[in-house]
């Protein structure tokens, strides 16, 4: 099979399709004939040598996909810890799930990891419900897009942030009620001017030191701040005393290195409590550029600029619907 092997260069990176051993399914797997895989930011910090895959998964890039089930040929999108950017994977049982009917193959690549990220850290770690509100960063990010419908789903107020103003209609489409410019002004500011002091009960972040004082600030008493990732910096000040007199948590969370058992456990949720949304129209995937894996090296570089709204997917089949043979 070909895979994708990316590496850093002078001019950002270089992309090849190397020859690799077709993955052989162990006790538990399924082989997938992929058709399209989604970019994620995680695939940055690994090109990057920060972010191994966890013992004993793929060294290949990627972490979502969809495709055919070889033997079966049941259409599916599934989450895996590695091995996403190929021609074949293998996938855990329990980490597939069906492609949602009438989606194509490129958006359905785009729902495992950020629906699912965005679901596993609103709805479960930061137990967001109905009537809440939550303040979504990165918002123009396919996670963060998704995690705005999300919340929208899960019956909260949503406000979303991004340095971009020509970003802003992005995020009013998905379902945010309060989108802010970070680069026009302070977010704690906007949001106590819209919904008053300590009004937030679930901060989803995936930036990290430059935020973590200000979603303190507008946190409500017994509010949630789930940190996701570090775009920003790790090493962040921290007002403790704010933090006890809110009675607030502040939560770190990942999906790759979860146990499988747990991780489908999260996909079985997910698939009975949100992927029903796809089908009724309350949610829907983001896509911003769909690259053959050719040209990869453009993928990866418009996601390291921050150029991207939504989901970058690389199509395997070259706009097939159904996987090359």
């Amino acid at each position: 099979m070909r895979c994708l092997a990316v590496t850093p260069s002078a001019q950002g990176y270089r992309a090849v399709l190397e020859e690799a051993p077709d993955p052989r399914p162990g006790p538990g797997e399924a082989l997938v004939r992929v058709a399209a895989s989604g970019l994620n930011r995680a695939d940055l910090s690994q090109i990057a040598g920060h972010y191994p895959p966890p013992p004993g998964e793929p060294e290949i890039l990627g972490l979502e996909l969809s495709g055919t089930l070889v033997g079966t040929g049941e259409r599916v999108c599934a989450l895996v810890a590695g091995g996403a950017h190929a021609e074949l994977a293998a996938v855990p049982v329990g980490h597939w799930m069906p492609v949602p009917a009438g989606m194509s193959f490129v958006d359905a690549a785009a729902i495992p990891e950020a629906f699912l990220t965005a679901f596993v850290n609103l709805a479960v770690e930061g137990a967001l419900a109905a009537g809440g509100r939550a303040l979504v960063h990165a918002g123009a990010s396919g996670v963060g897009l998704a995690a705005i419908q999300t919340a929208r789903r899960l019956g909260a107020t949503v406000a979303a942030t991004t340095r971009s103003a020509d970003k802003l209609a992005a995020l009013s489409a998905a379902g945010a009620d309060l989108a802010i410019d970070t680069r026009a002004g302070r977010f704690e500011d906007a949001i106590e001017r819209a919904w008053g002091k300590d009004a937030v009960d679930v901060v989803l972040d995936p930036v990290g030191a430059d935020t973590l004082p200000g979603d303190l600030a507008v946190l409500a008493r017994g509010g949630r701040i789930v940190t996701i990732a570090t775009m920003s910096g790790s090493k962040a000040a921290l007002d403790l005393s704010l933090l006890m007199r809110k009675a607030a948590r502040l939560i770190g969370s990942t999906l790759r290195s979860r146990p499988r058992e747990e991780k489908a456990r999260l996909v079985a949720r997910f698939r009975s409590e949100m992927l029903p949304g796809f089908e009724d129209g309350a949610l829907s995937v983001s896509i911003d550029a769909v690259y053959p894996p050719e040209q990869a090296a453009a993928a990866f570089a418009r996601m390291r600029d921050n150029r991207n709204t939504g989901k970058i997917v690389v199509d395997w089949t070259r706009g097939e619907e159904t996987p090359r043979p």
